[in-house]
């Protein structure tokens, strides 16, 4: 028996329980990506105008107020 026979031996693969551990955290992340992509497009954005016209209201009122 050499070395190599016996590292060869020795040799250890993850097996079933490693597979399960990378498809179980694969499958995490699928689902909370999914979640995240629901909550974004929940958010409601304003667009450039909108917020535009905001500033000019807020500022055309502070001013009529001084």
């Amino acid at each position: 028996m050499t070395a190599l026979d016996t590292a060869t031996q020795l040799e250890v693969s993850p097996g079933l329980v490693g597979f399960l551990v990378v498809a179980g955290l694969g499958l995490a992340l699928y689902l909370l990506v999914k979640s995240m992509r629901k909550q974004l497009s929940r958010i409601e954005v304003p667009s450039e105008a909108e917020v535009r016209d905001e500033l000019k209201k807020q500022n055309g009122s502070t001013a009529a107020a001084s």
